[in-house]
């Protein structure tokens, strides 16, 4: 998803969490919600959506039984830490599911997150949105899907406490979710994509 400016439909400069928590419960599009502001995100050009789409069908058949569940970008996070909410274009958790005072719609332990990178908001996921999913104290990967070129971006957190940078950029590449136990390949996360 884009990410656009502060929503302009709300003629205020600071929210609440529990105003935007009201307001996003009726709201007909999506909305991040940073330290008293709130962002509207669009929606995505057809190369991303073919990515999610594939990445969400993929993951859902390789951990159906297992303890990890994926969830795609419907899904809204919070970390309480820095009053961040936003929608990952995929997030896994592993374990027991836990939700910001048990409400059942703002997960606050991922362990796993991609995101799908459009041109618009790659600096963005790359930067201030990585420095803010770090303060997740569950999580151990985010993984970052070029959408307009073949490239995928793993950040993984080492046995140091380190964030670690692997790339892939081979059509023939095996990417390894360490934190599941399972690989994919690039060739199927990109099936359907058509970089003209």
């Amino acid at each position: 998803m884009e990410l656009q400016e502060p929503a302009l439909a709300y003629n205020r400069k600071n929210y609440t969490i529990e105003e935007y928590l009201e307001m996003e419960q009726n709201a007909e599009v999506k909305h991040e919600y940073y330290q008293g502001e709130i962002f509207a995100m669009s929606g995505s050009k057809v190369p991303h959506n073919i990515i999610a789409t594939n990445l969400t069908g993929i993951l859902t058949q390789k951990l159906k039984g297992k303890s990890c569940r994926p969830f795609k970008s419907d899904q809204r996070i919070h970390i309480p830490v820095n009053s961040f909410f936003t929608y990952p274009d995929i997030s896994i958790v592993c374990g027991e599911i836990q939700t910001l005072n048990d409400d059942n719609w703002n997960i606050i332990n991922p362990s796993v997150i991609f995101e799908v990178l459009p041109k618009t908001t790659r600096d963005y996921d790359l930067g201030g949105k990585f420095s803010l999913y770090r303060e997740i104290p569950s999580l151990k990967e985010y993984l970052l899907i070029e959408s307009e070129f073949l490239k995928v971006l793993a950040f993984r957190i080492n046995k140091a406490g380190h964030w670690e940078l692997e790339e892939y950029s081979n059509m023939n590449d095996e990417l390894t979710i360490e934190t599941i136990g399972i690989s994919l390949l690039l060739t199927d996360i990109y099936e359907g994509v058509n970089f003209s």
